[in-house]
């Protein structure tokens, strides 16, 4: 079986400690907790993800550990460990917390994270939750939004984008994802190859839905 480099790094590390009680705070398709049951055939998993289909997937694709009790997978934001309902008595022995977006998310145009694919400008990971990202884009004030992407996207003069924006949703809102991607990439044009304009925007957005 081919192990990413990630996974063998953090495979190694476990290897250090033996651990019986493992926290996956971050499931997505399962790699790393497959990775901890294969290596490790006495220990314990309780995996958690805010996304649903990456729970789904879970639970359909790992059955046999979870029947077993070898897996405990729980819809949960790592924001709320507090209201883990499968936790050992002494503690875990390590946590993972791999953070971003999966590639099942940003391949999935109706998830709306990617700015080269048309769909619902969404980027929630967990679409229980409330607000999206074209809630933000559509009704947040001008000052508000520059500052939003100054803070998260790092994006020293966001003014020109926001002040098209504002323009643009004046006539009709912002639904989809290319809307907004193709408005940055005409304001701020290509200053890096390889770099889409919209990156840095989009990773704003997402980082401030999915708290």
């Amino acid at each position: 079986m081919h192990i990413p480099v990630m996974l063998d790094e953090v495979l190694a590390i476990a290897g250090e400690i033996e651990p019986k009680q493992i926290l996956d705070a971050t499931f997505g398709r399962g790699g790393h907790t497959r990775g901890f049951l294969e290596k490790f055939p006495t220990s314990r998993v309780v995996a958690i993800d805010q996304d649903r289909d990456a729970i789904e997937f879970g639970t359909q694709n790992f059955e046999r550990e979870i029947r077993e009790s070898r897996l405990c997978l729980q819809h949960l934001s790592f924001h709320n460990l507090e209201k883990l309902t499968e936790k050992p008595v002494a503690g875990f022995d390590m946590a993972l917390v791999d953070l971003g977006v999966s590639s099942p998310q940003l391949d999935n145009p109706q998830r709306g994270f990617s700015f080269y694919h048309d769909g619902p400008l969404d980027m929630r990971m967990n679409q229980l939750q409330g607000e999206t990202a074209a809630d933000i884009v559509n009704g947040w004030p001008a000052q508000d939004l520059v500052d939003l992407f100054k803070t998260l996207g790092e994006i020293h003069r966001p003014q020109r984008v926001v002040s098209e924006i504002l323009k643009k949703r004046e006539d009709s809102p912002f639904e989809t994802t290319l809307q907004l991607s193709q408005l940055i990439e005409r304001v701020d044009g290509w200053r890096r190859k390889g770099h889409h304009p919209a990156t840095t925007y989009f990773l704003a957005l997402r980082m401030f839905v999915n708290a």
